[in-house]
């Protein structure tokens, strides 16, 4: 945690449920030497009252577009409350899964990339082959789950696929997937991904 008015440094972690987002979340918090705040999906969905849900967690396909204005204001208090953390110092890392296959499009990623304008924010993309991500959802849940879904979710969340960084989880397990993420940190250029989403449309 930073005293010296620096801002905390932020990491995202996009990717579709089950791909092994939070599992890295985790271990970011576990294994870096500095304290970091881990703000995301399952955090925001679990503030969310039970008529808005899954809030954020809207899976694509557009089946709720009452709920869109709602999803399109919680990712944007999301970001924003990312932003305070780093500019108060605090480290930050977020797992998420963006997509834009709403019922209209809503270009929620580009303005979200706005919000952390100046700040040291890390885009990183966390991939998983598909018959992995349903084995995972069988393991836990008992089924897999409808394959339309699942191929949905791994088509669109990465869209338009701009990232800092790449990991496959069915490659690197958690620790190694955040060892990554240190050494990008570390002795990577300067993070390029968010300011050149932010250049992109803004939500309609």
């Amino acid at each position: 945690m930073r005293h010296d008015g620096r801002p905390g440094r932020i990491v995202i972690l996009n990717g579709a449920p089950r791909s092994g987002k939070s599992s890295i979340a985790a271990a970011i918090q576990a294994g870096f030497e500095a304290a970091w705040m881990n703000i995301g999906v399952d955090h925001v969905m679990g503030m969310t009252p039970a008529h808005l849900q899954p809030g954020i967690g809207l899976r694509p396909g557009g089946e709720r577009p009452d709920l869109e204005p709602h999803v399109v204001t919680m990712y944007r208090a999301m970001y924003d409350s990312i932003a305070a953390h780093s500019r108060l110092g605090l480290n930050v890392v977020v797992d998420v899964g963006h997509h834009d296959a709403y019922s209209r499009p809503l270009n929620i990623l580009p303005e979200c990339a706005r919000r952390l304008a100046g700040l040291p924010a890390l885009f990183v993309g966390v991939r998983c082959p598909v018959e992995v991500v349903r084995e995972r959802r069988r393991a836990t849940w008992g089924t897999s789950g409808d394959a339309a879904v699942v191929l949905s979710w791994q088509r669109e969340v990465h869209r338009p696929g701009i990232y800092d960084l790449e990991v496959d989880t069915s490659e690197l397990i958690p620790g190694e997937c955040a060892d990554a993420v240190r050494q990008r940190l570390g002795d990577g250029p300067p993070p390029t991904a968010l300011a050149e989403l932010a250049a992109m449309p803004s939500v309609p």
